[in-house]
């Protein structure tokens, strides 16, 4: 009897397995409605995220996209290899993914961070890029193109970078993070030039 209960109670939960994420907006009518497609035009949150990670299949270099990271790179002067190490490191190629934080999408930007970087949409790869990209521009130019500066920036935020004096912050997470970054940045380099 509890092995059939076991085996109920796993294919029911199963279902949620397979949308990405659950989002809920109010309505003009003031009525609050939830749905699995991002509402395009209306202010929403993400009401269950799509952190299932053993539903998403793992994959290092994810080519889906390079034409976006390459258009911004452009506009915004910044490294395209850069934009791309950082979005592995930040949301694993996931445009719907979601920290425990509030950080959003492929660049997981924190909301205040989107509304600076005039990202309406989050969620939306190609809004997202590019406030990720313009974001990497301006903490380029905060911190002098210091690799090491820009990465701590985007991680612990700009104000932690000054107020341990222009060093990177002494927190694990941070050290870790500019490594693993610096890493994946390597790792795509060479991918391009073989």
């Amino acid at each position: 009897m509890i092995f059939k209960t076991l085996i109920i109670l796993a294919l029911c939960l199963l279902p949620l397995c397979a949308y990405p994420a659950i989002y809920g907006y109010v309505d003009d009518n003031g009525t609050y409605h939830f749905t699995n497609m991002i509402p395009v035009g209306k202010k929403f949150r993400v009401v269950i995220s799509d952190r299932i990670k053993f539903v998403v299949a793992r994959v290092f270099n994810n080519t889906t996209y390079d034409n976006i990271i390459h258009r911004h790179a452009i506009t915004h002067g910044v490294d395209p290899t850069l934009i791309k190490a950082v979005m592995k490191a930040e949301s694993n190629f996931n445009p719907n993914a979601m920290s425990y934080k509030g950080a959003q999408g492929l660049m997981q930007l924190m909301p205040d961070t989107a509304k600076l970087m005039k990202v309406d949409n989050p969620f939306d790869p190609d809004d997202n890029i590019r406030g990720g990209t313009r974001y990497l521009k301006y903490l380029g130019d905060v911190f002098g193109g210091n690799l090491d500066l820009v990465l701590a920036a985007y991680n612990a935020g700009p104000g932690r970078v000054k107020e341990y004096k222009m060093t990177i912050p002494p927190y694990e997470e941070t050290r870790t993070y500019i490594q693993r970054v610096k890493s994946y940045y390597n790792k795509f380099k060479k991918d391009n030039e073989g």
